[in-house]
Protein backbone atom coordinates (compact mmCIF):
# COMPACT_ATOMS: atom_id res chain seq x y z
CA UNK A 1 0.00 0.00 0.00
CA UNK A 2 1.04 3.35 -0.80
CA UNK A 3 -0.42 6.67 1.05
CA UNK A 4 -0.27 9.38 -1.60
CA UNK A 5 -1.66 12.46 0.30
CA UNK A 6 -3.45 12.24 4.23
CA UNK A 7 -5.63 15.35 4.67
CA UNK A 8 -5.80 16.34 8.75
CA UNK A 9 -7.47 19.63 10.50
CA UNK A 10 -5.84 21.45 12.98
CA UNK A 11 -6.88 24.78 15.10
CA UNK A 12 -3.22 25.96 15.03
CA UNK A 13 -2.96 26.57 10.91
CA UNK A 14 -0.33 29.21 11.77
CA UNK A 15 1.69 27.58 14.53
CA UNK A 16 1.63 24.35 12.68
CA UNK A 17 2.96 25.67 8.79
CA UNK A 18 5.79 27.27 11.19
CA UNK A 19 6.55 24.44 12.81
CA UNK A 20 7.08 21.84 9.83
CA UNK A 21 8.24 24.60 7.35
CA UNK A 22 10.63 26.35 9.72
CA UNK A 23 11.54 24.38 12.37
CA UNK A 24 11.44 20.73 11.17
CA UNK A 25 12.44 22.19 7.43
CA UNK A 26 9.98 20.35 5.30
CA UNK A 27 9.18 21.90 1.61
CA UNK A 28 5.77 23.18 1.20
CA UNK A 29 3.73 22.32 -1.63
CA UNK A 30 0.89 24.63 -1.06
CA UNK A 31 -0.19 27.11 1.25
CA UNK A 32 -3.55 29.36 1.42
CA UNK A 33 -5.00 31.28 4.45
CA UNK A 34 -6.97 28.04 5.61
CA UNK A 35 -4.51 25.22 4.73
CA UNK A 36 -1.42 24.12 3.81
CA UNK A 37 0.68 21.36 2.06
CA UNK A 38 3.85 19.59 2.89
CA UNK A 39 6.67 16.78 1.11
CA UNK A 40 6.72 14.12 3.08
CA UNK A 41 9.14 12.06 0.23
CA UNK A 42 6.38 10.27 -1.97
CA UNK A 43 3.65 11.13 -0.28
CA UNK A 44 2.14 14.92 1.14
CA UNK A 45 0.56 15.94 4.16
CA UNK A 46 -2.12 18.81 4.19
CA UNK A 47 -3.75 20.52 7.39
CA UNK A 48 -6.97 22.16 6.87
CA UNK A 49 -8.18 24.50 9.75
CA UNK A 50 -10.45 22.97 12.23
CA UNK A 51 -14.16 23.62 12.51
CA UNK A 52 -14.24 26.38 15.51
CA UNK A 53 -14.37 24.51 19.18
CA UNK A 54 -12.41 21.57 17.46
CA UNK A 55 -8.96 20.85 18.66
CA UNK A 56 -7.96 17.61 16.64
CA UNK A 57 -5.06 15.42 16.68
CA UNK A 58 -3.97 12.75 15.18
CA UNK A 59 -1.06 9.79 15.32
CA UNK A 60 1.23 9.28 11.79
CA UNK A 61 4.59 8.05 10.91
CA UNK A 62 7.25 9.10 8.28
CA UNK A 63 9.13 6.43 7.07
CA UNK A 64 12.91 6.74 7.59
CA UNK A 65 15.23 5.11 5.17
CA UNK A 66 16.44 1.71 6.81
CA UNK A 67 20.28 2.67 7.39
CA UNK A 68 19.57 6.54 8.64
CA UNK A 69 17.59 5.95 12.11
CA UNK A 70 20.20 7.18 14.76
CA UNK A 71 21.19 9.61 12.25
CA UNK A 72 17.12 10.93 12.04
CA UNK A 73 16.59 10.70 15.92
CA UNK A 74 19.89 12.82 16.32
CA UNK A 75 18.73 15.26 13.98
CA UNK A 76 15.41 15.56 15.37
CA UNK A 77 16.83 15.87 18.86
CA UNK A 78 18.31 19.46 17.91
CA UNK A 79 14.98 20.75 16.79
CA UNK A 80 12.14 18.35 19.65
CA UNK A 81 11.98 16.85 22.43
CA UNK A 82 11.34 13.59 22.01
CA UNK A 83 8.26 11.22 24.02
CA UNK A 84 9.38 8.80 26.60
CA UNK A 85 7.70 5.66 27.20
CA UNK A 86 8.93 3.24 30.40
CA UNK A 87 12.37 5.61 30.33
CA UNK A 88 13.27 5.25 26.65
CA UNK A 89 13.25 7.68 24.07
CA UNK A 90 13.11 4.51 21.20
CA UNK A 91 12.04 1.37 20.81
CA UNK A 92 12.42 -1.58 18.30
CA UNK A 93 9.42 -3.70 16.61
CA UNK A 94 10.47 -7.13 16.28
CA UNK A 95 7.17 -7.71 14.15
CA UNK A 96 7.92 -4.84 12.01
CA UNK A 97 11.63 -5.46 12.17
CA UNK A 98 11.76 -1.18 12.85
CA UNK A 99 12.80 1.04 15.32
CA UNK A 100 10.95 4.29 15.97
CA UNK A 101 10.96 7.35 17.63
CA UNK A 102 8.45 9.98 18.81
CA UNK A 103 7.50 13.49 19.27
CA UNK A 104 4.53 15.83 19.51
CA UNK A 105 4.07 18.65 17.39
CA UNK A 106 2.04 22.19 18.15
CA UNK A 107 -1.11 20.86 17.72
CA UNK A 108 -0.22 17.64 19.94
CA UNK A 109 -0.33 15.10 16.74
CA UNK A 110 1.58 11.80 17.91
CA UNK A 111 4.45 12.21 15.39
CA UNK A 112 6.60 9.09 14.57
CA UNK A 113 9.59 8.31 12.74
CA UNK A 114 10.16 4.75 11.90
CA UNK A 115 12.28 2.89 9.58
CA UNK A 116 11.34 -0.15 8.58
CA UNK A 117 14.88 -2.00 8.30
CA UNK A 118 13.34 -4.64 5.73
CA UNK A 119 10.88 -2.80 3.92
CA UNK A 120 12.36 0.88 3.39
CA UNK A 121 15.50 1.50 1.25
CA UNK A 122 18.22 2.92 2.77
CA UNK A 123 19.80 5.77 1.36
CA UNK A 124 23.15 7.05 0.31
CA UNK A 125 22.49 10.94 1.57
CA UNK A 126 22.60 12.97 5.02
CA UNK A 127 19.33 12.22 6.85
CA UNK A 128 17.00 15.68 6.66
CA UNK A 129 13.28 16.04 6.27
CA UNK A 130 13.86 15.77 2.54
CA UNK A 131 15.07 12.15 3.41
CA UNK A 132 11.81 10.59 4.45
CA UNK A 133 10.36 8.22 2.30
CA UNK A 134 6.50 8.76 2.48
CA UNK A 135 3.65 8.90 5.47
CA UNK A 136 4.24 5.50 6.81
CA UNK A 137 1.24 5.16 8.79
CA UNK A 138 -2.24 7.20 10.19
CA UNK A 139 -4.87 6.51 12.47
CA UNK A 140 -8.79 5.85 11.81
CA UNK A 141 -10.02 6.56 15.06
CA UNK A 142 -13.55 5.22 15.19
CA UNK A 143 -16.28 3.51 17.72
CA UNK A 144 -17.01 1.47 14.68
CA UNK A 145 -13.99 -0.47 14.03
CA UNK A 146 -15.37 -4.10 12.71
CA UNK A 147 -17.51 -2.55 10.10
CA UNK A 148 -14.19 0.15 9.36
CA UNK A 149 -12.24 -2.51 8.85
CA UNK A 150 -14.64 -4.62 6.85
CA UNK A 151 -15.24 -1.97 3.83
CA UNK A 152 -10.56 -1.64 3.91
CA UNK A 153 -11.05 -5.33 3.17
CA UNK A 154 -13.51 -5.22 0.91
CA UNK A 155 -11.24 -2.39 -1.01
CA UNK A 156 -8.66 -4.58 -1.14
CA UNK A 157 -6.17 -3.00 2.12
CA UNK A 158 -6.48 -5.64 4.34
CA UNK A 159 -5.37 -6.69 7.57
CA UNK A 160 -1.32 -7.24 8.40
CA UNK A 161 -0.11 -10.97 8.18
CA UNK A 162 -4.16 -11.75 7.18
CA UNK A 163 -5.22 -11.75 10.81
CA UNK A 164 -8.97 -11.55 11.67
CA UNK A 165 -9.64 -8.51 12.60
CA UNK A 166 -9.56 -7.39 15.97
CA UNK A 167 -12.93 -5.28 18.12
CA UNK A 168 -10.14 -2.82 19.32
CA UNK A 169 -7.19 -2.15 17.46
CA UNK A 170 -5.98 -2.98 13.77
CA UNK A 171 -3.11 -2.95 11.15
CA UNK A 172 -4.24 -2.55 7.63
CA UNK A 173 -1.89 -2.24 4.92
CA UNK A 174 0.99 -3.92 3.52
CA UNK A 175 5.22 -2.78 2.88
CA UNK A 176 5.84 -0.10 4.53
CA UNK A 177 2.40 1.91 4.67
CA UNK A 178 -1.17 0.92 7.17
CA UNK A 179 -4.12 2.36 8.83
CA UNK A 180 -3.70 1.92 12.34
CA UNK A 181 -8.06 1.27 12.85
CA UNK A 182 -8.88 1.42 16.49
CA UNK A 183 -11.36 2.70 19.04
CA UNK A 184 -11.37 5.90 20.93
CA UNK A 185 -10.03 6.69 24.17
CA UNK A 186 -7.11 3.54 23.43
CA UNK A 187 -3.67 5.38 24.66
CA UNK A 188 -1.32 6.34 22.33
CA UNK A 189 1.94 4.55 22.34
CA UNK A 190 5.03 7.07 23.50
CA UNK A 191 2.04 9.18 24.86
CA UNK A 192 -0.18 10.27 27.70
CA UNK A 193 -3.10 11.05 25.54
CA UNK A 194 -6.20 8.70 24.15
CA UNK A 195 -7.22 8.45 20.96
CA UNK A 196 -10.12 10.49 19.46
CA UNK A 197 -12.61 10.30 16.80
CA UNK A 198 -11.51 13.21 14.14
CA UNK A 199 -12.16 13.29 10.38
CA UNK A 200 -9.45 13.43 8.06
CA UNK A 201 -9.16 12.19 4.34
CA UNK A 202 -6.65 9.41 2.51
CA UNK A 203 -5.42 8.87 -0.68
CA UNK A 204 -3.85 5.37 -1.21
CA UNK A 205 -2.52 3.24 -4.50
CA UNK A 206 -3.23 6.45 -6.47
CA UNK A 207 -7.10 4.87 -6.74
CA UNK A 208 -9.09 5.17 -3.81
CA UNK A 209 -9.96 8.12 -1.30
CA UNK A 210 -10.19 6.93 2.58
CA UNK A 211 -12.50 9.68 4.28
CA UNK A 212 -13.61 9.15 8.11
CA UNK A 213 -16.16 11.67 9.11
CA UNK A 214 -16.23 13.19 12.77
CA UNK A 215 -18.79 10.34 13.64
CA UNK A 216 -15.80 7.66 12.98
CA UNK A 217 -18.14 6.55 9.94
CA UNK A 218 -16.19 5.78 6.39
CA UNK A 219 -16.70 6.28 2.65
CA UNK A 220 -14.61 4.73 0.53
CA UNK A 221 -14.58 6.30 -3.38
CA UNK A 222 -13.04 5.44 -6.40
CA UNK A 223 -10.75 8.09 -8.17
Amino acid sequence: MMINQAVLYTHLLDEMKAFYANSLNFPLTAASPRSFSIKVGESELTFKESALHTKPFYHFAFNVPANRFMEAKQWATQRVFLNIEEKKDEIYFEAFDAHSFYFEDPAHNIVEYISRHSDCPPSNDPFSSKSLLSIGEINLTTPHVRSVGTQLINSGITVRNNRPLNENFNFLGSDSAFFLVGAPKRRWFFSDRDSEVHPLTVKVNHSLAVALDKKGMLKITQE
